[in-house]
């Protein structure tokens, strides 16, 4: 009679693909990854710890599923173990953060409100829109008014409404659960940043094995 294959304990891993921790504690697999286990042995994947950061490590450290897997290879001999997802986590070390200065804040306000009041200004002069708007005047009421402040005052308030409308934003308000022009954008810049900096942490880890290598 034949015996029925014992079936081998599977981890599967899935990893997440970017995560802030506070600088200087200890990066746990359970804060990088998503873990089904057998719960035996799970509650002992969460508390694993993967690296202990070091100053010289910066505040972006990048950890590969290769090196998650060779620490559990070793820790684990007889699991085996399926990777679900990305290849790669960036680990952000988040430092306590100093208290903003009111003054930069003016400053900085102060700055982007007259930097976007004399933009407007110049494409206003650029296209001659005083000369459109007394014309459009002209041609609504016809008679021909130099000074259209009515007209003006309305076509002021229709830029800033139309300017909430459409970055969905009014403070800290949102008219509805799209995402704003602005949240895109930054988005995307953070997205093309953390490529950057894993294509970076690779090329360093490749330079690291070649000395080691060559030693």
């Amino acid at each position: 009679m034949k015996r029925e294959a014992v079936p081998v304990p599977i981890i599967y891993l899935r990893l997440r693909k970017q995560v802030g921790l506070p600088a200087g504690v200890p990066i746990r697999l359970g804060d990088v990854a998503r873990i089904l286990a057998a719960p035996e042995l799970e509650s002992e994947l969460l508390r694993l710890v993967l690296v202990q950061p070091e100053q010289r490590d910066g505040n972006l450290i990048v950890i590969d599923m290769l090196q998650v897997i060779s620490i559990l290879r070793n820790r684990y001999p007889g699991q085996r173990i399926e990777w679900i997802g990305e290849p790669h986590v960036l680990v952000e070390m988040i430092r306590k953060e100093k208290p903003a200065s009111l003054l930069l804040f003016v400053l900085v306000w102060l700055l982007l409100f007259f930097g976007a009041a004399l933009t407007i200004m110049n494409f206003h002069a650029d296209v001659s829109m005083p000369e459109v708007q007394v014309r459009i005047v002209e041609m609504i009421t016809g008679e021909r008014d130099e000074h259209p402040y009515l007209f003006q005052a309305a076509y002021s308030l229709g830029i800033g409404f139309g300017m909430i409308v459409f970055f969905n934003h009014l403070f800290k308000k949102k008219w509805n659960e799209e995402p704003t022009p602005l949240e895109v954008e930054m988005f995307l810049y953070q997205e093309n940043l953390n490529q950057y900096v894993v294509a970076e942490e690779y090329k360093k880890m490749q330079q690291a094995e070649a000395v080691e290598k060559g030693s």
